[in-house]
This record gives C-alpha cells, structure tokens and sequence, in this order.
C-alpha cells in the first residue's frame, strides 16, 4: 500500500490539485514515524514512509496548515483519523474546501513499546511484510513476531474500519465493527471507590506533565488553553500534590467530552505509558448510556448530547442515583 500512497501523493502534486502533502516521515528511528508536510514529488520520493509505524493522527495538524496561504493540502487517513478529521470541520476548526482527503483502508497498527517488551532492545532495522515484522538489534539479535502480536491496543479494540468521509479511498472502505473498546472500562466501574481512586493515583503519579497528551490530541484545539495561562495558577506546573496530579487530566478529560472520537493518541504518545483514553472512554460510556449512543465525528450534522438540550435529558439526580448503585 506504501506505493500506492506515494504514488498518489505525487500524482496530487504534479497535477497541481494540491500544494502541499501531510503525511508521515521518519523521525530519530526508523520505528518513530512522525508527521510531515511535502511540498514537492522529490520530497515524497525521499521522505515519505507508510508501514505498521504511522500511527500518528494527522487530522490536527490541518488546523493550522488549512489557515496558511496557501491552495490546497492533501491528508492520508486512516479509518479512526476520519472520524477525529470530520469532527474538527463540524466544529469549523478545519477548512473542508481546503483539504483533499485520501482515505485509506487500515489493518491495524504496529505498539513499539509491545516489540521492545519482548526483550528487542537497542533497535537497528525493522522490516515488515503483510502478516509479521522482523526486528534487528544492535546486539546481533534478530526475530520475527506477528503483528497480532504486537498490535496497538486500539486496534485490537478497533471501532470502526469505516473512512466517514473522504475525497477517494486507497483501498476498500470497511464498516462499523462490533467492538470491545468498553470492557476496560467496565472492569474498572466494578471497582471499590476506594480501588479505583488507587488505580488512578498509581496511574497518574507518573504523569510529568509535559503536555503531550493535549498537544497531540485533536479535541485540543483552543487559542490559548487554560494550562498555558500564567493567571489560571496552573500554567505548566508540575504536580506537587496528589489533586494538581489529577487535576489537569481531568479538566481535559471534561473538556473534550462529547468530542472525544476515542482515536487513542493520547496513550500513545504519553511517555510515561499512562492509559489515558481510559479516561475519555469512561465519559463516552457514560454518555451512551444517560443520553443514547454517539459517536463523534460519526456524521457531518448531528450535534452532540453535553450541546444538544432534549426536555427527556437526565438530571444531575438521576446521575446521582446512577453513581450511588456503581
């Protein structure tokens, strides 16, 4: 699929429909995919990668890139970065008539951290075919795994290999899929109060607040966030109690709630492997049930429930009653 890609990245550049190419590049290993923009077919030819590596949603990235002056960009999405992308044009975050989007179809995607817990330290070459990758190490070690194996835990709870909107597909489009994305969470409502208030303080203890979550997290799109304001008292500060530990999650976790399309980037780039879609699913969950089911980013017109006031809306004592049963 990676010459197909490539193919049509040039193709888009050549015949002027686009300007500019978003897809992804090697960054400092050759297992560190990372965002990039390409502006000519020579670029591509040099730069442009596509494996079991592109993990990253490339959808926030328009928000900036659609406000430069400039013609046209093209992005490659992958089914669960369609639904983040329709969002952000629902919100009028991405200019739709600024961006050619190329869906392509996607067979799950390749956790580093789940190849390197299998002792492959000290990675020097990763080669893939369609079903295994093969890893090298410095050390002389060589071994084959299957990509069953070492598959990112959001695509091993995949909700959905359908592209919600695009301007052509590489590949074949899929469906909504029966998904077991919820179990985890669950697991953790049957908890004790006093369980769960441990498992998160275990959970977020580590977090050293570099931002990462937020940054890369496409619901995260405000001018100016309450984190980066030196008058909110919690500008950039490093926890120093149990509560400012907490505290920035979970006033992000209730911002994005209601957008949140559960595309998992904020665990996987959290250096400190802290499940934070946990977090965002456990919102989801709970919104499905108070309010009827809803996916984000699903459809281009539906408003979602926390914005779309209903005479049938729960009341804060039915959510009281609710949490007094779990």
């Amino acid at each position: 699929m990676q010459k197909q890609i490539i193919a049509k990245a040039k193709e888009l550049l050549q015949n002027g429909t686009v300007d500019r190419v978003l897809g992804w590049k090697i960054g400092e290993f050759k297992y560190d995919l990372t965002p990039g923009v390409f502006t000519s077919p020579e670029e591509v030819d040099s730069d442009f990668v596509y494996n079991t590596f592109s993990c990253a949603n490339l959808s926030k990235y328009l928000v900036k890139q659609t406000r430069k002056d400039a013609d046209k960009i093209a992005i490659f999405v992958k089914p669960c970065d369609s639904y983040s992308l329709q969002q952000l044009i629902k919100e009028h975050r991405v200019d739709r008539e600024r961006v050619y989007i190329i869906g392509i179809e996607c067979f799950g995607k390749t956790d580093i951290n789940k190849v390197k817990a299998l002792g492959l330290n000290a990675i020097s070459d990763i080669k893939e075919d369609d079903t295994s990758i093969t890893v090298e190490t410095v050390y002389g070690d060589k071994k084959t795994v299957q990509k069953y194996e070492v598959m990112a835990e959001r695509c091993l709870s995949c909700k959905s290999k359908k592209i919600v909107i695009y301007d052509e597909l590489i590949g074949e489009n899929g469906d909504v899929v029966d998904s077991d994305r919820f179990d985890e969470v669950a697991r953790l409502e049957a908890m004790t109060p006093d369980e769960r208030f441990a498992f998160w303080q275990n959970e977020l203890s580590r977090c050293i607040r570099c931002n990462a979550c937020r940054n890369v997290c496409p619901a995260c799109t405000c001018e100016k966030c309450v984190f980066d304001n030196d008058e909110s008292g919690v500008a950039q500060k490093a926890a120093q109690t149990s509560f400012e530990e907490s505290n920035f999650h979970i006033i992000r976790a209730f911002h994005v709630a209601g957008r949140c399309t559960d595309c998992g980037e904020c665990s996987r780039v959290c250096p400190q492997n802290i499940p934070l879609h946990l977090l965002n699913r456990k919102f989801i969950k709970d919104a499905n049930e108070l309010y009827g089911e809803y996916q984000a980013g699903a459809d281009a017109d539906s408003r979602y429930p926390l914005v779309n006031f209903d005479f049938d809306d729960c009341e804060p004592s039915v959510v009281y009653e609710r949490g007094g049963q779990e």
